[in-house]
């Protein structure tokens, strides 16, 4: 017996589309494209890449929801395809958004309905319930319907319905998008206290901050492809030979971004809203201080703060992907 709670060895997903009409064509797409990985028994373990790189598509390969075009996948042991009865026995699955409860119902009443179609024992339902509404910090907010919980209430009860029938690897799909500051602290101590319990855990996210707090270890995937594998620590190394300035700005469009992007020396690029502002992140070569020609380049736009600093592990990923030659999700 091996001590991986998931294994994934050359797993491949291709879709068909067919195009036209009078002359119809078959069009492939590889949406995977060969991704090896294994995940050891406990770990929290994360899965990070921009839109469209193949993170929930592998995560369903995993958990029984899409069979692989190739390769092989197992869960302590056991092949996803071959054996699909025993891995979801052992497995829960946590997706981001609103999808997956009744409204109208308590979440007392959510939580009775799942444990009923999760096959829970009757004896055993009122004590594991108990125990989850602890674990996700709803004690006291349960017999109120869904319908008045906040988004981080109701993906703290998805992960509480995930966890009904005790499994031994969870896979939480960007938990908290969508999420404020605020509840998503809440998660990520849910989260955290839930892996401390010896749960295996796989997550995916778009919050660097989020990865770097939680994950043992994490794997970059970009264009359907394994990027980089490793620690937090491990993965910022990606972005030690980089300088990095931070822009604070007002109004920042497409054409500004192209036009930072071609300047000698920059290496990467991100834009992201941050209440009413924006943040210009430019990653440059760690020789060449581009800071003078970016502003230079911003010209006529209102900008805010402007400051250096050490690379972190978004800028790290921002590397990784750009390394691969995928964009970056602003």
């Amino acid at each position: 017996m091996n001590d991986f709670a998931i294994e994934a060895d050359g797993l491949r997903r291709t879709y068909r589309s067919r195009t036209g009409w009078l002359r119809p064509q078959i069009k492939e797409v590889d949406a995977v494209k060969g991704v090896t990985f294994t995940v050891g028994k406990g770990e929290l373990f994360g899965l990070l890449g921009p839109n469209g790189a193949g993170k929930t598509t592998t995560i369903k390969m995993l958990n029984t929801l899409l069979i692989p075009t190739a390769g092989t996948a197992r869960i302590f042991g056991h092949d996803v395809v071959r054996e699909t009865r025993e891995v979801r026995r052992r497995i829960g699955y946590v997706f981001g958004g609103d999808r997956g409860l009744y409204e109208r119902l308590s979440a007392l009443d959510n939580l009775r309905y799942f444990a009923e179609l999760y096959g829970v024992p009757a004896r055993e339902q009122k004590a594991r319930i108990g125990e989850l509404l602890d674990l996700v910090n709803l004690t006291g907010r349960e017999n109120e319907r869904v319908e008045g919980y906040s988004r981080g209430m109701r993906q703290r009860l998805h992960i509480a319905r995930g966890l009904l029938h005790r499994p031994e690897v969870l896979f939480l799909d960007e938990p908290s998008i969508g999420v404020d500051p605020v509840a998503a602290r809440d998660l990520r101590r849910t989260v955290a206290d839930l892996a401390a319990t010896g749960t295996t855990v796989l997550l995916t996210t778009h919050y660097m901050a989020e990865a770097d707090e939680l994950c043992d270890r994490i794997a970059v995937i970009a264009g359907g492809q394994l990027r980089a594998l490793g620690t937090p620590a491990q993965l910022k190394r990606h972005a030690e030979d980089r300088r990095v300035v931070e822009i604070e700005a007002y109004g920042v469009g497409d054409d500004a971004v192209r036009t930072v992007r071609e300047i000698a020396g920059v290496r990467g690029v991100t834009l992201e809203p941050v209440g009413a502002a924006q943040v210009l992140t430019v990653q440059s070569e760690s020789d060449i201080d581009v800071q003078s020609d970016v502003l230079a380049a911003l010209n006529g736009i209102r900008l805010g703060r402007v400051s250096a600093r050490q690379p972190t592990l978004e800028d790290a990923y921002v590397a990784i992907v750009a390394g691969a030659g995928a964009e970056v999700a602003a």
